[in-house]
Order: structure tokens, then C-alpha cells, then sequence
């Protein structure tokens, strides 16, 4: 993925300004993936024994995805940049990262994919703060 992102960025054909490209190139990518992170164990939750136990891990994931998607999203385009709506979503997106991570990681000894999810959120969450520093 990494690279259909640099060469989307490379290729856009006005100036993309003092953004840092590295650090927005890896934000999309982390959230992508953290949206898949999410989805998938959400999907593995609802196949657990316990199903009930993780119906707040199943909500707080699919929440997750879904922000985690429309960062990725809004990161992508740049015709007409709002700065003000950039800074709003990468914070919701580390806001929401956050909250899922410390789901996941309740139940992350007992279920594999909660701690693999925990770790793509706190991935995320990083980069998304990352990203709105170097915005200033």
C-alpha cells in the first residue's frame, strides 16, 4: 500500500505545501490498516463463545473502523484543503484509537485478536498525533 500512496502523493499535480509527506503518507497507511484491524476483530469477537462479554470490544471496533476510514479518506484528498477539518478528524481518529486500544487490551489475554487489534490502534493513534504536530 505503502507505495500506491507515495505515488499518489508524488502525482498530485498542485503543491501539497509544508506537509510533511512521510508522516502523512504513514498516517493513511495506519489508518487503513487499523480499519482492517478493527473489522477483523470485530468479525472475531462475534465468533467467540462468549459473544455478549465483547459486545462494547465489537461496538468500540466497528466506531474505530469507521473514523479510522474517513481519516484515511480525508487525509487523501487535497484540492481545497481545510486545515481546521484535517486537525478536527486526525484527533477524533487518535481519540477513538485510544478508547479501542484500551478495549482490546482488557481482553487481550484472553483473545489473540484483540491484541493484535490494540496494537494497530496505538499505531494509528500515534501517527495521527504525529501528523497533527507536524501540522502545527
Amino acid at each position: 500500500m505503502t507505495m500506491a500512496i507515495d505515488d499518489m502523493l508524488r502525482t498530485y499535480p498542485a503543491d501539497l505545501g509544508q506537509v510533511d509527506r512521510d508522516r502523512l503518507r504513514r498516517c493513511i497507511e495506519e489508518c487503513a490498516a487499523c480499519a482492517q484491524a478493527c473489522t477483523a476483530c470485530a468479525d472475531s469477537c462475534l465468533s467467540e463463545d462468549r459473544v455478549t462479554d465483547l459486545a462494547k470490544c465489537v461496538r468500540t471496533d466497528l466506531d474505530c473502523a469507521d473514523i479510522c476510514e474517513a481519516t484515511a479518506r480525508v487525509l487523501s484528498r487535497h484540492t481545497g484543503y481545510d486545515a481546521n477539518v484535517t486537525r478536527a478528524q486526525l484527533m477524533a481518529c487518535a481519540t477513538v484509537c485510544a478508547a479501542c486500544a484500551e478495549e482490546c487490551e482488557r481482553h487481550a489475554s484472553t483473545h489473540e485478536h484483540c491484541r493484535v487489534c490494540a496494537e494497530s490502534c496505538r499505531r494509528c493513534e500515534r501517527a495521527c498525533r504525529e501528523l497533527l504536530d507536524a501540522l502545527g
